[in-house]
């Protein structure tokens, strides 16, 4: 197998691109894939501070990393969700990504402040996932917005994105469908939020990760087990093998339709809080929830109905490492 470029010895080969790369034109590809992101749906400059919200897995910490190769000012953001040596682990490859870059990371003590993420999901009889979700994008924008950053970025890939679109389509969730983008606009309180891995897949963010040896958490979050994205993933997963370049083409061509007005027909009325959780009270908002003051469609945040259900402050303070 040999490169593309320069014929020499492959280290990987991309089916869906018809092309293999050496080390060398693999990690231009990657980076030029990430630029093309960040220029093609304008997500931020170099004059903008950029936080990075890292987990301990490959797609964040990578994120991480080649934001910084790419000299755009970042600073970490973690959040202690309190899952045992799973959260002891992650947290300490995030102080090491830091300390390696030689960047700010910001680490929320979630856990202690307010309780054990598993312990919130049975209090508010929520899914494991849903309560992370929730509990994950109210920190985001909390400490985008008491920090002054211009900008969040967050770790998904084109799997992730294909996976997610797959789903709603399946479940006609197409208020859903109509939000899906890889930016999301900063608006009354909500800070701007990118996905610079857009365009690239899990194969080929874990082989930068390899070959940049980066150290992350292999193991699947314990808390995801009852994760329908994973089932979707394993679909699509299974169609590529037959039939390579498919979840590009699926994902690709939606963002590319969606950019030229062809998607219009979706519902754009759905009742939705801005941290993407339901709700049934929403009355066109946004209003600024009446216990935290940051912004949502309905009275009170989800963040807030969810921690209101413990007798714990939710005012969760972050250290720096």
């Amino acid at each position: 197998m040999k490169c593309r470029i320069c014929r020499e010895t492959a280290v990987i080969a991309l089916p869906r691109h018809n092309s293999a790369f050496c080390k060398e034109h693999f990690l231009d590809f990657f980076k030029r894939q990430v630029q093309r992101a960040i220029r093609e749906f304008r997500m931020f400059s170099r004059k903008d501070r950029i936080l990075v919200c890292v987990s301990g897995g490959k797609d964040s910490l990578t994120l991480w990393h080649i934001l910084h190769e790419l000299n755009y000012d970042t600073t970490g953001l973690y959040i202690d969700l309190g899952i045992g040596e799973y959260s002891k682990r992650s947290r300490r490859l995030c102080e090491d990504m830091a300390k390696s870059l030689g960047r700010e990371l910001k680490v929320v003590e979630f856990s202690k402040a307010v309780a054990p993420i598993k312990d919130l999901a049975r209090a508010a009889k929520r899914t494991d996932c849903s309560t992370c979700g929730v509990v994950k994008r109210y920190y985001f924008n909390k400490v985008a917005l008491e920090e002054g950053y211009n900008v969040v970025a967050t770790g998904h890939n084109l799997d992730d994105e294909a996976a997610r679109l797959l789903g709603n389509l399946l479940r006609w969730q197409l208020e859903f469908v109509q939000k899906q983008y890889p930016v999301l606009e900063e608006e009354k309180g909500l800070k701007r939020k990118v996905k610079p891995l857009c365009r690239l897949t899990e194969q080929e963010i874990a082989a930068y990760a390899f070959l940049n040896r980066i150290t992350y958490l292999r193991d699947e979050c314990p808390m995801s087990h009852d994760s329908t994205s994973l089932l979707y993933k394993e679909a699509l997963n299974r169609i590529e093998l037959q039939s390579p370049g498919t979840k590009h083409f699926f994902y690709l061509q939606f963002l590319y339709r969606k950019r030229k007005g062809n998607l219009k027909g979706l519902s754009e009325n759905a009742a939705v809080e801005p941290d993407g959780a339901e709700t049934g009270d929403s009355k066109g908002g946004p209003f600024q929830c009446r216990v935290c003051g940051l912004p949502s469609s309905g009275q009170i945040c989800s963040f807030c109905k969810i921690t209101g259900y413990l007798d714990k402050s939710d005012q969760t303070p972050y250290e720096h490492a």
